[in-house]
C-alpha cells in the first residue's frame, strides 16, 4: 500500500461566501465544501488566496477551518497557514492538525523578498508542526521565487512534499521532476490546467471549480488519462473562464460565475473592489455561454 498523500486529486481553492454586511457565511461555506465534494471534488484548501484570509480575524480563520473539516471530513482538508511570521505560520499549521487536517499549504516568507536562507527557516520551522507541508510558488505575488533548485533542495530536507505550482512556466514540470522525482507537482493556475497535467501533475489546487465542479473535475480526469480527445475541446470551452484564475481580479470574478451559476459568492472584502464594468461583462458572457453549453 502507497503512503497516502492528501493533496492528490482536484482540490479547491475554496471561495469563501460573505454576507451582504461583509460576516462570513458559515452555512453557505459548509454547504458549499460538501457540494463540491458531491460534484467530482477531492478537497477543499480553506484560507488560501482565493478565501481572502488575509482580511479574515484570527478567529474567522479558524472557523473557516474548523467548517470545513466538519462539512467533508479532515483528509480532505489543506488549509493554507501563509502569515508574515514563520511563528505565527506554525501555530496555524498546529491549528490545523488539531482540527483534523491531512496537510498544509505554504507560501514562502510574504513580508518582505526573503532570501533562500529565509525561505528554508521558514519551511523547517512550519515542517516541526509535524502535518506535510505542500509549498505554494506564487512569485507574481510573493516575489519570491522557489524555483526548482530551490524547491529540490526543501523536499530533500523533508520539509515539503508537494509544490503548488502558479509561475505559469510549464517548462519547471519537466526540471522539478529531474531534480526531486518523488516530490508532487500540483497544478497551481488553472489555465496551464492541461500543459501540467500532460507534464506529470499529480493533482490542481484549482480555482474555478468553484463555479463549476462537475465540468472541471472531468476535464482534469481526461486530461491526467491522456484523453486529449475529451480535454482539449473541454479546456478550450473553459478557458475564457480558467484565464480569470491568473488575473488581480480573480477573487471578484470567481464569485461573480459561482452567483451566475447559482451557489453563494457574495461580495469581497476591501481593499478588493467590484470589477469594472468592462471586467464584469467579460466574465458575465464567459459564465453565460459555459452555462450555457451545459457545462455547470
Amino acid at each position: 500500500m502507497s503512503e497516502h498523500r492528501p493533496w492528490r486529486g482536484v482540490l479547491v481553492a475554496t471561495a469563501l461566501p460573505l454576507h451582504d454586511d461583509l460576516s462570513v457565511d458559515l452555512d453557505a461555506y459548509a454547504e458549499h465544501c460538501a457540494w463540491l465534494i458531491a460534484n467530482g471534488c477531492d478537497g477543499v484548501v480553506p484560507n488560501g488566496s482565493l478565501g481572502e484570509y488575509q482580511v479574515l480575524t484570527p478567529e474567522e480563520r479558524t472557523r473557516v477551518v474548523e467548517t470545513a473539516v466538519a462539512a467533508v471530513g479532515g483528509e480532505r482538508v489543506m488549509p493554507g497557514v501563509a502569515a508574515y511570521g514563520s511563528a505565527e505560520a506554525r501555530r496555524w499549521a498546529e491549528q490545523a492538525g488539531e482540527a483534523g487536517c491531512g496537510a498544509v499549504m505554504l507560501l514562502p516568507p510574504n513580508a518582505y523578498r526573503a532570501d533562500e536562507r529565509s525561505v528554508l527557516a521558514h519551511y523547517a520551522e512550519v515542517a516541526r508542526s509535524g502535518l506535510p507541508v505542500v509549498a505554494y510558488n506564487n512569485p507574481i505575488d510573493t516575489k519570491v521565487d522557489l524555483v526548482p533548485e530551490l524547491l529540490s533542495r526543501l523536499h530533500g530536507e523533508g520539509y515539503v512534499r508537494a509544490v503548488k505550482e502558479f509561475s505559469g512556466d510549464v517548462r519547471r514540470a519537466y526540471r522539478i521532476a529531474e531534480l526531486a522525482p518523488d516530490l508532487d507537482l500540483l497544478i497551481g493556475a488553472d489555465d496551464v490546467l492541461l500543459e501540467l497535467a500532460l507534464a506529470g501533475a499529480k493533482g490542481w489546487v484549482a480555482g474555478y471549480p468553484n463555479a463549476l465542479p462537475a465540468s472541471c473535475a472531468e476535464l482534469y480526469r481526461a486530461a491526467l488519462a491522456g484523453d486529449l480527445d475529451t480535454a482539449t475541446p473541454l479546456y478550450r470551452a473553459l478557458h475564457p473562464l480558467l484565464r480569470w484564475d491568473s488575473k488581480v481580479e480573480f477573487v471578484q470574478a470567481i464569485k461573480l460565475s459561482m452567483d451566475l451559476a447559482g451557489r453563494r459568492g457574495g461580495p469581497c472584502r476591501p481593499p478588493r473592489v467590484p470589477l469594472l464594468p468592462a471586467q464584469e461583462a467579460a466574465v458575465r458572457a464567459a459564465t453565460e455561454k459555459a452555462l450555457a453549453a451545459g457545462l455547470a
